[in-house]
């Protein structure tokens, strides 16, 4: 009996503690949950708290670090590495006149996103890829306003530096060496940001150099929100403002050849490009489209590009299908002119003066014009005139 009663008046403490420490949490300072922390019914709240006060050795404090800890090891690196495909990121800037931009993804695949910044001054091609539990910029080329396929090109020597983005695991304290000496850390899993698109609690990468830094912040689902470069004697920041589920306009001019047989007008296009689209394909088209009967044809209907590359020595390669030749039906001037055209639009786009062309993959060839093995066209744009609308 004395055993009895002893436990009755334990339990009955016990009882007393739990009830004072379930309704008088905001005088004794023990803070509720946060609303970003795992949401839990009032049943199993009730039960954690008797729980605790059955046993004193687990606080508060450990049991917010565990929760924590939860929380920060749910989110994986693909988690900030969302499919953007169709879509333009708008994000305007403060501290000089490039901090504003947009980017918008050329070409996607399962684990790699090749992007385009447009910053007003320039446009830099980047080729981003989840791998190895980290995201990094496998491939960076400034100065690019063509489209070209790069998900699969290397860096140009073994010695170029992966820039690493994010590593795993996400938590507080993952570290990494950075390119130019600099280290990057995962400095905060839920910082809260707040941008015209919306409040996240956002993954905040700090990178470290000796004489500057820059954070930047990840939102789940969606990517790069902000991010904010200092030195010590200015700071830039880039916060995203809009995203936009459209097509990426490029403006290409296309020469066409007049009827005098010794002058080429040309006509600049607004050419729309969704995501993976080809861009051989989509140049063919728009030169079909014929701007008015003051010019003459320069693809016919069947004629295709069946490749178009800019390669490593500077030199645009490009071959048509056999048609090209075939059903042209035109003198020497006026198929000099169709052939310059060509040369100029294409040497235009991808801003060379040598164009090597190709018929169904040989020189080409006609009983007016005769290249040789490897010679290529040159880009002039000497009687050249805009063509009168």
């Amino acid at each position: 009996m004395k055993k009895i009663a002893i436990l009755s008046s334990l339990l009955a403490i016990g009882f007393v503690l739990s009830s004072c420490r379930f309704f008088d949490t905001e005088d004794s300072g023990i803070s509720e949950p946060s609303s970003s922390q795992n949401q839990v019914t009032d049943s199993s709240k009730e039960a954690k708290v008797s729980s605790e006060a059955a046993d004193s050795s687990i606080t508060q404090s450990s049991i917010s670090l565990d929760d924590s800890k939860e929380k920060t090891t749910e989110n994986q690196v693909a988690d900030y590495f969302p499919k953007t495909a169709n879509k333009e990121y708008v994000y305007v800037g403060e501290g000089n006149e490039y901090a504003s931009y947009t980017v918008f993804t050329d070409y996607e695949s399962t684990n790699r996103k090749q992007t385009r910044t447009n910053n007003g001054g320039t446009e830099i091609v980047k080729v981003i890829a989840l791998e190895k539990n980290q995201l990094s910029i496998l491939l960076k080329q400034e100065e690019t306003y063509s489209r070209e396929n790069w998900l699969e090109r290397k860096q140009s020597s073994e010695n170029d530096e992966i820039e690493v983005l994010i590593k795993a695991p996400i938590k507080v304290g993952t570290s990494w060496k950075s390119s130019g000496n600099r280290t990057s850390s995962i400095t905060s899993t839920q910082a809260s940001i707040t941008t015209p698109v919306g409040t996240f609690d956002a993954l905040e990468v700090t990178t470290q150099g000796s004489e500057d830094k820059e954070i930047s912040y990840y939102a789940l689902n969606i990517g790069l929100i902000k991010s904010v470069f200092s030195s010590d004697s200015y700071t830039v920041s880039s916060t995203l403002s809009e995203i936009n589920e459209i097509p990426l306009t490029q403006t290409i001019r296309f020469y066409y050849p007049n009827s005098d047989g010794e002058t080429l007008s040309f006509i600049d296009k607004q050419v729309t490009f969704k995501t993976n689209d080809v861009t051989r394909k989509r140049i063919e088209a728009a030169y079909k489209e014929v701007p008015n009967n003051q010019v003459g044809d320069v693809l016919s209907k069947n004629t295709k590009i069946l490749s178009l590359y800019l390669n490593k020595d500077g030199h645009v390669y490009v071959d048509f299908s056999k048609e090209l030749i075939s059903e042209m039906n035109a003198g020497t001037a006026f198929e000099t002119m169709i052939i310059q055209s060509l040369i100029n639009t294409i040497g235009g786009y991808y801003n060379t003066n040598e164009v090597y062309l190709t018929v169904a993959g040989k020189s080409y060839s006609t009983g007016h014009i005769q290249m040789e093995k490897g010679e290529t066209f040159k880009v002039t744009n000497e009687n050249s005139y805009e063509l009168e609308k």
